[in-house]
């Protein structure tokens, strides 16, 4: 029987074939290692894919977190997803909210200084109702690419949504005005009652004495506003009751609700000169005073009067015989200690240049200065005087009118007094009852008492009087009567037609004028013959010798 080795044989008796033991040892460990090796790459993948997806980090700092949510809260452009809300945390100090915002790998952009967060909710503004949309999904924050070069990852979010986005072509311009009226930021800016810009922003003056308003005109109508366009109000309802009456001015159904700011041109025209960016223009409180010449810088005045001023209101005009050169500012009230007594002094704003530069010329030699106080100080010598006098019977309302008095005091002004003091006369009313109350003081010196007992005692004697001379007189009048009446009668018998002494006259008148015709006769004849004369001439005696 052959030996047998061990190796297996088939039922024919021949050897079987033997695996390949050794070979399969050495494959198995590399596949076993494969699979983590890719399993790392995937992950190594992975993370520079996220690196590569992932955009910006950018702490955005709000004063209230009320709305946002971490991991909720989308951050929008143009309402297009580019970041989300990652973290909401307090700052150190506990006064802001520091909002932690990953931005989207396409919104780097959003990186430059400039850029602009704020919260987008429901809002009810002069602009209109904004935010709607975030009812139903909640608030998210708004973005706003900037311009600058300079990039940054910490910002300050604002509070209110701002009124022009980046890219909206057109230009600002800052207005400064005495009050902010009716106006309020996204207030319309109107050019010819076209809506053409908004009122971006406000605030004080650094003086404390007006406003500076921010606008912003869209292009094209910027291309209107030249050096010399004049603003003014476009209140929603410009009412003004004055000395005048009442006047009643508008610009549009929304210059109604929410007020707004006109501009024009003085000419009306387009302007040859566009004005640059930042430009500042003066706020006028209407159209009416845009549009008038500049008046230069006003010069503060003070009148005192002695009497009511009632009816007499901050804003009554200042008018010199129809010309307006000025307004009051505010009507107080001032005890003199060395009269002992209450006046009433009124502030008023005085324009001399609207009298026209001419007269300006005829004052002072130098043009450049103002020569306000000399023309005020020039007229004054003349007579110049302030009056009140009523402006509106129906209202009430007082103004204050200039004139010249030529029987007025002389008076100087003291040019380093501040305000300059203008003097005043009473008015036609004031001098009326100021005459009825001197004629009152001297009638209350008439001693009507003693005139009513003399008056008295007076009546009493005529009534004796008019006794005696019923008692004693009248008799005797009576018989001189009868005496008078006896000889009346008398004279009236001698008198009669057929009475004697009438015919003896009447004879003797007739044979007066026959003898009157024959002296005619005579005359007659005379002057005819004159040489009758000279023949009845008496011849001379002859004298005895």
């Amino acid at each position: 029987m052959p030996e047998h080795d061990g190796t297996p044989a088939n039922t024919a008796g021949a050897p079987l074939p033997q695996p390949q033991v050794e070979k399969a040892s050495h494959w198995l460990p590399s596949l076993v290692w494969l699979v983590p090796l890719l399993a790392a790459l995937i992950g190594i993948g992975l993370v520079a894919k996220s690196y590569f997806d992932e955009g910006p980090t950018v702490v955005v700092s709000f004063r209230s977190g009320e709305g946002l949510e971490a991991g909720k809260t989308k951050v929008k452009y143009k309402d297009v997803d580019v970041g989300q809300v990652r973290a909401i945390s307090l700052s150190p100090d506990l006064s802001k909210v520091l909002v932690t915002i990953d931005m989207n790998k396409d919104a780097r952009r959003f990186t430059a200084a400039d850029t602009r967060f704020w919260v987008v909710k429901p809002r009810i503004g002069v602009s209109g109702v904004s935010g709607l949309g975030t009812l139903l999904s909640g608030a998210y924050i708004g973005v706003d690419a900037g311009k600058s070069k300079e990039s940054s990852h910490d910002f300050t979010g604002l509070e209110k949504v701002p009124q022009v986005a980046g890219d909206q072509k057109g230009t600002y311009y800052t207005l400064h005005g005495e009050s902010l009226g009716s106006i309020d930021a996204g207030s319309p800016v109107f050019y010819r009652r076209i809506p053409a810009g908004q009122v971006i922003s406000y605030d004080l003056e650094n003086n404390g004495q007006g406003v500076a308003v921010k606008v912003f005109v869209n292009a094209p109508y910027d291309q209107y506003v030249g050096k010399n366009t004049r603003w003014w109000h476009a209140s929603g309802v410009d009412l003004q009751l004055d000395s005048g009456g009442f006047k009643l001015n508008t610009q549009s159904v929304a210059a109604l609700l929410v007020g707004g700011i006109g501009f024009e041109s003085v000419t009306g025209r387009k302007p040859d000169t566009v004005a640059a960016a930042g430009t500042e223009f003066p706020l006028a409180a209407d159209q009416a005073r845009a549009m008038r010449e500049p008046d230069g810088a006003p010069i503060t005045t003070v009148f005192y009067f002695n009497q009511s001023l009632r009816g007499l209101s901050p804003g009554a005009p200042v008018d010199f015989r129809g010309i307006v050169l000025g307004e009051v500012r505010s009507v107080g009230v001032e005890f003199d200690p060395v009269k002992k007594d209450f006046r009433m002094p009124v502030t008023v704003d005085m324009y001399p240049g609207r009298l026209g530069r001419r007269f300006q010329e005829t004052v002072t030699d130098d043009k450049d200065r103002n020569a306000g106080p000399l023309v005020l100080d020039r007229m004054v010598s003349h007579g110049l005087r302030g009056q009140l006098r009523t402006g509106n019977l129906l209202t009430g309302q007082l103004y204050i009118a200039l004139d010249f008095f030529p029987n007025a005091a002389q008076v100087k002004l003291d040019m380093n007094a501040y305000p300059l003091e203008v003097p005043t006369v009473p008015n036609a009313l004031d001098e009326l009852q100021a005459q009825i109350a001197s004629i009152a003081r001297k009638l209350d010196k008439v001693p009507f008492d003693q005139i009513g007992n003399n008056l008295r005692d007076s009546l009493k004697s005529a009534d004796n009087l008019f006794k005696k001379v019923d008692s004693q007189l009248v008799p005797e009048l009576q018989s001189t009567l009868g005496e008078a009446r006896h000889t009346f009668g008398a004279a009236q018998q001698v008198l009669q037609q057929d009475s004697p002494m009438q015919s003896d006259l009447r004879t003797a008148l007739q044979q007066l004028t026959q003898t009157l015709q024959s002296l005619n006769e005579l005359s007659d004849y005379l002057q005819r013959h004159p040489e009758a004369l000279i023949r009845a001439k008496p011849q001379p005696a002859k004298e005895n010798k």
